[in-house]
């Protein structure tokens, strides 16, 4: 048992470290003795859970989308809302999250890493959570699932890119509640308008309740 929690905790470690270096010089200028340095592991134990720089970029997207876990709510709508607050508010200071936004959108990742599959993986979990919000009757009746999450997913890459850019994402929070100013009154049945929570500090209030504010989200830990 202690070897295996070591073993975690090791390959955390080179996870934490890689998205860091990746997100610092992107895919083709980062290198394994990079990764190696910042991890302070061995080039043995890093391979022993990596065996290329391709797989070791392929896990880092993997940890991408839970990141934007919350505490479920009657409301699927607040439960989206509080997704795309809660993942900004990670976004500011994870650096294993910002390494794997950073190889999202990195378009020099060779194919053999799938860069694409955070997107869909987004689009499938929003999805899930727009149709329990239909059934339980807080859409409008125009709304399209698919083509509504694959906008909302576009939008907020889209943001936080530019809130990168402009201001170090600073102004993310307050960028993400002028998003869902715009998108709620075009799919949100009116009642439910004034009750959703979008204020810029969602994020920081949600992560704050739970005890973690910016603290990683270990899926893989027991």
């Amino acid at each position: 048992m202690a070897k295996q929690e070591r073993a975690i905790r090791t390959r955390r470690a080179i996870l934490e470290a890689a998205g860091a270096v990746f997100d610092e010089h992107g895919y083709a200028s980062t290198t394994i003795s990079m990764v190696l340095e910042r991890a302070e592991v061995t080039k043995g134990a890093l391979y022993f859970h990596f065996p290329s720089k391709e797989s070791l970029a392929q896990a880092v997207l993997d940890e991408q989308v839970p990141f934007g876990a919350v505490p479920p709510q009657p409301c699927k709508l607040q439960e989206i809302v509080d997704m795309s607050f809660v993942y900004g508010r990670r976004l500011l200071s994870n650096p294993l999250l910002q390494g794997s936004v950073r190889l999202t959108v990195d378009q020099a990742t060779p194919p053999g890493v799938d860069h694409s599959g955070p997107f869909r993986q987004w689009a499938d979990h929003v999805i899930d959570l727009l149709e329990e919000a239909d059934k339980q009757g807080e859409l409008l009746p125009t709304v399209v699932a698919r083509d509504t999450v694959e906008l909302l997913v576009g939008s907020f890459a889209g943001i936080q890119l530019m809130s990168r850019a402009l201001t170090g994402r600073e102004d993310l929070g307050h960028r993400i509640s002028v998003l869902w100013a715009h998108v709620l009154p075009s799919i949100a049945v009116p009642g439910l308008l004034g009750r959703l929570d979008t204020a810029p500090d969602r994020g920081a209030r949600i992560l704050a309740a739970l005890g973690e504010d910016g603290e990683l989200v270990r899926r893989d830990e027991p």
